[in-house]
């Protein structure tokens, strides 16, 4: 229990570090950590147990860009009530599908999400751009695919919503990360939501891994503001823990689907 307490913790506050340091990714490594570290047995537990706690962190890290003014509420209603329904069918399937086919879709998605990660993030200074009916119906498609996959995996997605807003709107690239934080938080609430109605959430560890991120996250921030110029190449370093991430959740959960683990 005390070693169960101790990595949970621990886990937690290194996936808010992450989301603190460079603006996000740490919530893609709270399954495997669930998993992996904290010895959370049933991955569809550790996929709801990890979808509360980086809800609950993305609402945390919202109000700091809110008192910032980096939020388009407007924009971030609308992205997130449509991507919510995405969220709740996401979560539902992923709920249906075998465990460990699952995690060997999450690990192929943590790979995709890498690769974006080496991209360097071009800041946009735009202006905000007028919102027309097409651009609207663009965020709409954007915010349900997104969504969907942050349902069936059970993470943030905003690697997935911050492009996903800038290409469907054209908003500045600060405005797009302040923005995606309203819809990480609440597709993480309905992914947890749908999971907790069939049991699947460990409410002590995830109180344990928010802990921990809370911390994490606040360090990770303080961090931030003095690398400026290097977070690039932090993304790059942080690519590769994924990538490697990546591989062990594809090797344990092939082994698993090929029959050669129990």
């Amino acid at each position: 229990m005390l070693y169960q307490t101790v990595t949970a913790v621990l886990s937690g506050a290194f996936s808010g570090f992450i989301l603190g340091l460079i603006g996000g990714g740490g919530s893609v490594l709270a399954t495997p950590l669930l998993l992996y570290v904290v010895g959370v047995g049933a991955p569809h537990v550790a996929l709801g147990t990890g979808a509360l706690a980086v809800s609950l962190n993305a609402y945390a890290n919202l109000i700091g860009h809110a008192l910032k003014g980096h939020v388009m509420w407007r924009c971030a209603f609308v992205f997130t009530i449509v991507g919510t329904v995405g969220a709740f069918i996401g979560s539902t399937i992923g709920k249906m599908t075998d465990g460990q086919v699952l995690l060997f879709l999450f690990g192929l998605v943590m790979a995709v999400i890498a690769t974006l990660m080496l991209r360097p993030r071009a800041v946009s200074v735009a202006d905000m751009p007028v919102i027309t009916r097409r651009l609207c119906l663009n965020a709409g498609v954007a915010a349900f695919l997104t969504g969907m996959a942050s349902g069936l995996f059970g993470i943030g997605g905003g690697f997935l919503i911050v492009p996903a807003l800038i290409f469907s709107t054209g908003m500045a690239t600060i405005y797009a990360v302040g923005t995606s934080l309203l819809a990480v938080g609440t597709f993480g609430l309905a992914t947890a939501i749908n999971y907790s109605l069939s049991g699947l959430i460990d409410w002590r560890v995830a109180a344990e891994f928010l802990a921990g991120g809370l911390v994490g996250g606040f360090i990770g921030m303080l961090l931030a503001t003095r690398l400026g110029a290097n977070k690039n190449t932090l993304n790059r370093i942080f690519a590769v823990v994924v990538y490697t991430v990546a591989a062990y959740v594809l090797y344990r959960s092939g082994r698993v689907l090929l029959g050669y683990d129990a």
